[in-house]
């Protein structure tokens, strides 16, 4: 669907551009953005590599676990219906754990195996199970301690603070964190 979007919107822009004869702009444009996205990922690609790197170790070397250990006492309020040593809550809490780094796209490989081993727990295969859906909840409002890749992109664009932004992230995605969580919790209950 997202994809059938972008299309839509990339056509009627490059229409709007014949239509009023800035077909040069549109073809600058699209040179611009092309050369823009290379460089934001040229930058971001060493600190997704990192923490990506660093994410791997914590899992082989056990540290997940422990974090799914410290995290239990508060993932198991929110998931009751995944059991205590299942592998679901180390990949759900590795996924929080890369999102409050600030780097979601390390999170999304955690996210991917989180919903595999949700999915096992799932009794009916064809929709998706309360514990799936709050995960999706929680990974969708992202509470992010240190945003590692905005700073990364406001420093690339020579910002005088880059990071001057992070409290009001964390308070942000702290907010969104908390209500999402309410809220899923209240839907649940009005669906009973």
């Amino acid at each position: 669907m997202v994809n059938i979007l972008f299309c839509f919107f990339i056509i009627i822009g490059v229409l709007y551009g014949i239509i009023t004869g800035n077909i040069e702009n549109v073809n600058e444009e699209i040179i611009t953005c092309g050369k823009k996205s290379l460089e934001i990922f040229a930058n971001i690609f060493p600190v997704l590599v990192l923490w990506l790197g660093i994410m791997n170790i914590a899992k082989e070397s056990g540290l997940l676990n422990k974090i799914s250990n410290l995290l239990y006492p508060i993932l198991k309020h929110i998931f009751k219906d995944i059991p205590k040593d299942h592998e679901a809550l180390s990949y759900i809490s590795s996924n929080i754990a890369a999102n409050m780094l600030g780097i979601g796209s390390a999170a999304t490989p955690f996210g991917l195996k989180a919903m595999q081993s949700l999915q096992k727990l799932n009794n009916n295969k064809q929709i998706a199970s309360k514990s799936m859906i709050t995960f999706i909840v929680l990974n969708t409002s992202g509470f992010t301690l240190i945003p590692t890749t905005i700073i990364s992109i406001r420093n690339m664009y020579n910002s005088i603070n880059p990071s001057i932004v992070v409290i009001t992230i964390i308070l942000a995605t702290l907010t969104s964190t908390f209500f999402a969580i309410i809220i899923d919790k209240l839907f649940y209950k009005v669906m009973k």
